[in-house]
């Protein structure tokens, strides 16, 4: 009689062990960020973890003067969710909750045998207003397709914030003015201003979701771009358009017309797509310093914004809007840094042949393109004036030059601007030296 009764326990013990239910390790959870602040449309991210057991039941909750009013309870299939994710979108408003103290009440069960748990009280801030923004009263002067420098002040800690255009989001950095802390963007305007509004905003957002925004008076200029005619030569053809065929395979077969088409289209909104990629990634403060540098002793071949249709037998093939500078020196010049700035990018580029792409930071980079050789590696410091390469024809050019880009966010702008130490003293430094 013993053995069976034995055999049972022993049976028992196993099923608790190997079904992982007599165990004493309790549940956990982290949260996207740190929680201190609920206000309008905040959202709670929170995932809860048992890796043994796994979650029976997970409840959140918020108390305040004494009341408690739920947000999420949530129960779970015995041992079916070693982890989860719950989002919760908080309206503290909508949630009869008054500005001030309050506590965030989280808790966590399991499926162990004894039923492990966790019991957390966050102290929160119940916070109903917006930020304020506080920007000089500075006129900005703007050229369309050209870079605005914007600084302000916020008067509290925000999560986001920086200057939209339209739908564009230039993301704002914080520096110091005037020994106080504060924010600035560089942002770009839409080549088309001159033809339709543009609507530009200060916004911020703070921990608590309470969202600002204010508009920002500018000025603009006027800007007129070119229009031109380009022929598409067989001889062209011939000379440019194996080299994109033996690189991609998908242009194989293809006539040389048929590639150039693909390439003027399909690869250059690819191209422009890295390039945007490339640029989302920058340092968060200023790392150029004094007037950008122009390509010595060079020509300019086209200018920025140059729309250009390209014919072939006299009938149209294709269209482009010109985002750079083209120069040309002499075959295989020099070509230097701009300004200081780490390499962001180094390599074949489609139509832009062998590039390079610098950080200047905040937002602003430089590109050089149809490059025949790079002397500088990606993450490399480089300092104004330093040599990067020399001038070349790869990608899509049909003689020796440099293009030349530069992108404020991720959008091209006019370089020419840059050039200008006139236009970086009244539209960059002074607005950095204000006092408010």
């Amino acid at each position: 009689m013993i053995a069976p009764i034995a055999i049972v326990v022993v049976a028992l013990v196993a099923w608790l062990f190997l079904g992982q239910r007599l165990e004493f390790g309790k549940p956990s959870f982290t949260s996207n960020g740190e929680i201190r602040t609920l206000g309008s449309q905040t959202s709670l991210n929170l995932t809860f973890a048992d890796a043994k057991s796994g979650l029976a039941k997970t409840e959140i909750s918020l108390v305040q003067d004494g009341k408690t009013i739920p947000l999420s309870t949530m129960a779970y299939p015995p041992g079916k969710y070693r982890n989860h994710s719950v989002s919760v979108v908080v309206d503290a408003a909508k949630l009869g909750l008054r500005e001030g103290p309050a506590v965030l009440h989280i808790t966590a069960k399991d499926n162990a045998l004894f039923s492990n748990s966790i019991a957390v009280n966050r102290p929160v801030t119940i916070d109903f207003g917006p930020p304020q923004i506080f920007s000089p009263n500075m006129q900005n002067h703007i050229n369309p397709g050209g870079t605005c420098v914007v600084v302000y002040r916020v008067s509290e800690p925000v999560i986001m914030t920086g200057i939209t255009v339209d739908q564009l989001f230039f993301k704002a950095y914080p520096i110091t003015l005037s020994g106080k802390p504060g924010f600035v963007s560089y942002f770009a305007m839409p080549m088309d201003a001159g033809s339709r509004p543009v609507n530009i905003r200060i916004v911020a957002r703070d921990q608590g979701g309470n969202e600002a925004s204010m508009p920002l008076p500018y000025l603009l200029m006027k800007e007129t771009f070119r229009s031109d005619t380009m022929a598409t030569s067989e001889s062209f053809l011939q000379q440019k358009m194996p080299e994109f065929q033996a690189a991609n395979p998908q242009l194989r077969g293809k006539t040389l017309l048929e590639t150039f088409m693909y390439v003027n289209t399909r690869m250059r909104e690819e191209n422009n797509k890295t390039i945007q990629n490339v640029c989302r990634n920058t340092t968060p403060r200023q790392l150029w310093n004094g007037t950008f540098l122009r390509m010595k002793n060079a020509s300019p071949m086209a200018l920025f914004g140059d729309r250009r249709t390209y014919l072939y037998d006299g009938k149209p093939v294709g269209e482009s809007i010109h985002m750079g500078v083209d120069l040309a020196s002499t075959s295989q010049a020099p070509i230097e840094a701009a300004n200081s700035g780490i390499v962001a990018y180094t390599g074949p580029l489609g139509i832009y042949g062998n590039a390079v792409i610098i950080d200047h930071g905040l937002g602003l980079f430089t590109l050089y393109s149809h490059l025949s050789s790079i002397s500088v590696k990606s993450t490399q410091p480089v300092s104004r004036g330093g040599v990067i390469g020399t001038s070349g024809l790869s990608g899509l050019a049909g003689g020796d030059h440099l293009h030349f880009g530069m992108i404020v966010g991720d959008q091209f702008v006019n370089p020419q601007e840059w050039w200008d130490p006139h236009w970086i003293q009244d539209n960059v430094l002074r607005k950095m030296a204000v006092s408010f």
